[in-house]
């Protein structure tokens, strides 16, 4: 996961001393590849695949299907942006999405 507000991400105090909070965008990689990391996205319910920080509902995407092979983002990575559902169903939906791999 990579998320400024874990105390062990390498720019948590940079990120500490420039925010009054952390945000709702947050990062992943899912063991694999491209293939898994698109398997888990298409498996979510609450999440939309989309590319958006203006709404009120929760978004996953696939970045690197966005930018295309040239891209440097990596290729197993899901961004997301956490909405207003409770923390509990996205949890779930997520979980539901991971463990379709299995």
């Amino acid at each position: 996961v990579l998320y400024p507000g874990l105390p062990a991400h390498p720019q948590h105090n940079v990120a500490r001393e420039q925010m009054s909070g952390f945000g709702a965008m947050l990062s992943f990689g899912v063991k694999g590849g491209a293939d898994e990391a698109r398997e888990v996205a298409s498996k979510l319910h609450l999440f939309t695949q989309a590319t958006s920080l203006g709404g009120v509902e929760s978004l996953i995407e696939h970045r690197a299907s966005v930018e295309g092979p040239d891209t440097k983002t990596p290729f197993n990575l899901l961004r997301v942006s956490v909405g207003l559902e409770h923390i509990d169903d996205l949890i779930e939906d997520i979980s539901l999405g991971l463990n379709s791999l299995l």
